[in-house]
């Protein structure tokens, strides 16, 4: 099964995710989609639910030969999460990875200030906050996102996700109230490989998505 891009991956979850509003169980949400992939998706979702959309940056931290395999993530001004299985499969260490941690947090300032642009982030104390990326391989991204909104006492808590590695999907349903996912695959290496099209999205892309919602 492949989607063909993430704005197809966010229209079927957002048929699920109307389901569940329509029954009143998702009320009066806030739709957080992490940036960049995770807005595509997100803002499809938002449309449906006739929600707010905004973003939750959190960088992924990639081990150091393979920028792409999470090993851990950082939010806001919180110390990093590492995956503590992960690093001891690569022979790192938290200190091997200082240099990454201080690069993807001036990052994600630069992200913050860029599509927020003055904006404050969204109350999310007694409301559904529905957390959303595009898909999740290792999780390590999306526990630190979790508890960042978790630490805002949202009333309910989801994480809304088009595909899933099974491992992760376990993890993270202790994270939330609700885990809503279309498919967790037993064969998984990389979200890229359940999309037709995974183009990289941009600034401007995400701009654009907040702008329109």
């Amino acid at each position: 099964m492949q989607f063909r891009d993430r704005e197809e991956a966010g229209r079927e979850l957002a048929e699920q995710l109307r389901i569940r509003h329509d029954k009143g169980v998702l009320p009066h949400p806030v739709v957080l989609a992490l940036p960049r992939g995770g807005v595509a998706v997100a803002r499809e979702i938002a449309q449906v639910l006739g929600a707010p959309l905004d973003v939750l940056v959190v960088r992924k931290i990639g081990a150091p030969f393979h920028e792409e395999f999470g090993v851990g993530a950082l939010a806001g001004d919180d110390p990093p999460l590492f995956d503590e299985a992960s690093l001891y499969r690569l022979g790192l260490s938290e200190a091997d990875l200082a240099p990454t941690v201080e690069r993807e947090r001036k990052e994600l300032r630069r992200r913050e200030e860029r599509y927020r642009q003055g904006r404050p982030a969204p109350e999310l104390r007694g409301r559904t906050a529905v957390v959303v990326d595009d898909g999740v391989a290792t999780g390590s991204t999306a526990r630190v996102a979790l508890r960042a909104v978790r630490n805002r006492n949202p009333g309910h808590l989801v994480l809304a996700v088009p595909v899933c590695a099974p491992d992760a999907a376990e993890e993270l349903r202790r994270e939330v109230d609700e885990f809503v996912c279309l498919y967790e695959p037993r064969l998984f290496s990389a979200v890229g490989e359940w999309y037709e099209d995974f183009g990289q999205l941009t600034d401007a892309d995400v701009l654009e998505a907040l702008r329109g919602a």
